[in-house]
């Protein structure tokens, strides 16, 4: 688990939407646009809430390790959509590769 702030909120989210997340925020800022995605989080009281992200430019984010053993909210469709967009977007603003030894992400090999 991750705990994200943004603002004056902070949430728990889990490790691999909140990585994917922050590395589409990145993405968004570089092409200068905007984008709002829905997250399953913990709030700080421990409630289950989904959180609407408008992601853009502006939008500052903070992701730290936790060592909460609470079991992570369920986020498989919005990681699903993060993984094939950031692909999309990495496509489109990556230079043609051109290194045959360089490695090339892969989601699967983020499945540990």
């Amino acid at each position: 688990m991750k705990h994200m702030t943004l603002a004056d909120k902070s949430v728990l989210l889990g490790d691999e939407v909140a990585d994917l997340l922050a590395d589409y925020a990145r993405l968004l800022a570089q092409e200068n646009t905007a984008d709002t995605i829905e997250i399953h989080g913990i709030s700080g009281d421990g409630d289950e809430v989904t959180i609407t992200f408008l992601l853009n430019s502006g939008v500052t984010l903070l992701l730290e390790t936790t060592t909460s053993t609470l079991p992570e909210p369920e986020n498989a469709k919005a990681e699903e959509y993060l993984r094939s967009t950031i692909v999309e977007l990495t496509a489109r603003t990556s230079p043609p590769f051109t290194d045959p030894g360089a490695s090339v992400w892969n989601q699967d090999s983020e499945e540990s």
